[in-house]
């Protein structure tokens, strides 16, 4: 039997040719209604049974030989707000937006992925099921896949996402907290607005507000563990409405950036004890609003094992490259809630075909070379975790 690569090899134009067909007709968060189609045209070519989830997301299921565990492989497919200003024949025809952020290369690798898997169902036991997710840029496309039962006795799920980390051909594979969680902070001060000429007569909220602003980051340096990271910043500051006017209301947009549960809890606790603080001070009142973005993202200990040999049979011996853990966030975190999860990253670099910009950068090109490699190792973790023996799965936990 050909390996996977070699199969993979085989549908590298498919590949690709669903990958430039979304690249030209990118659609952003939870609006992905045209591509939901195209992938639906894509899977009833394959013969592979699929539902809608959400507002535009789909589960597709390939079943093995055998009943036995449940394997969740998952792509997201929104774009982003940018015009696009890569060097590529086949640009984005929606002005504004485009996949800055390799979304439709992800998709392709799944379809080609599951093209090969069906092809295969009589090797493997068990049961895959395939994500094609809505809202990740949003973090509201996996939480609709879940509450639309798509985690529902999975074993374990596999993501990847394209590494400005890694060149073509270098995968990035680790253990423990990968990506951080984010959690959005609301907080309005309210005060008693008068002339500006005459302030002891009202309630200021901006001097108060400027306050908190410097003081924000005191919470990190004295109630956090300097070997647990945190990142508050403050991207948004509106108060007042005239120069003459003390301002009534003045609110502040907080993102926050973490790792380690508990330091979460330590911070929230720590931002309304500082707010009240400076409002009672002031004699304003104060509100605080916390929005969870996603979570901190942790891959298993044993399933990254699992994927590092998967690896080693598409990349070769010695490609998997450490990196530093990334404080941007990832919703596939709420699927690792359900289920033990590995999320792996996969090099697209290619500096002689220009292939150098980050994601969510308007000349962000990928070498479509490693797409191959990304729908091999899709299939190669699936199937030597479905087929993995009981005996060899314990010694991996242990």
């Amino acid at each position: 039997m050909p390996t996977y690569v070699e199969l993979a090899q085989e549908e590298e134009k498919e590949i690709i040719r669903i990958r430039r067909m979304l690249h030209q007709e990118p659609e952003l968060s939870g609006q992905e209604f045209k591509t939901q189609q195209k992938i639906m045209e894509e899977l009833d070519k394959l013969q592979i049974p699929y539902r809608k989830a959400g507002n535009t997301s789909l589960i597709a299921t390939i079943r093995g030989r055998n009943p036995g565990k449940i394997v969740a492989l998952r792509a997201d497919m929104d774009a982003l707000p940018i015009q696009e200003e890569a060097d590529v024949p086949f640009p984005s025809k929606i002005p504004g937006v485009m996949h800055a952020c390799g979304h439709d290369a992800h998709v392709a690798m799944l379809l080609g992925a599951a093209k090969i898997l069906f092809d295969i169902r009589d090797s493997w036991d068990g049961e895959i099921r395939l994500f094609f997710q809505e809202g990740e840029e949003t973090f509201t496309g996996a939480k609709k896949i879940i509450e639309a039962g798509g985690m529902d006795g999975v074993d374990a799920c596999f993501g990847l996402h394209g590494s400005p980390g890694c060149k073509t051909g270098y995968v990035n594979i680790e253990a423990g907290y990968r990506m951080a969680g984010c959690d959005t902070i609301y907080i309005t001060f309210q005060g008693v607005s008068g002339h500006g000429s005459a302030p002891y007569l009202a309630k200021d909220t901006i001097h108060p507000a400027c306050l908190f602003v410097t003081d924000l980051q005191g919470i990190v340096t004295k109630n956090v563990d300097p070997q647990k990271p945190v990142v508050l910043s403050v991207g948004k500051f509106v108060g007042g409405t005239k120069a003459n006017i003390v301002s009534k209301y003045t609110k502040l947009d907080i993102s926050m950036r973490y790792f380690d549960k508990q330091v979460r809890k330590t911070v929230h606790e720590a931002l309304q004890r500082h707010v009240k603080a400076i409002a009672d001070a002031y004699e304003i009142q104060a509100e605080v609003i916390i929005e969870k973005s996603t979570p901190s993202l942790f891959n298993d200990e044993a399933l990254c094992k699992l994927a590092e040999t998967a690896a080693n049979k598409i990349f070769g011996e010695g490609k998997n490259l450490k990196q530093n853990r990334q404080m941007a966030s990832e919703d596939m975190a709420y699927y690792f809630e359900k289920a033990r999860g590995v999320f792996c990253n996969i090099g697209y670099i290619n500096e002689e075909k220009g292939c150098i910009y980050p994601p969510h950068h308007e000349k962000f090109k990928i070498d479509e070379d490693y797409m191959k490699l990304g729908a091999a190792f899709h299939v190669q973790f699936a199937v030597d975790f479905l087929n993995q023996k009981e005996q060899e799965q314990s010694l991996v936990n242990e």
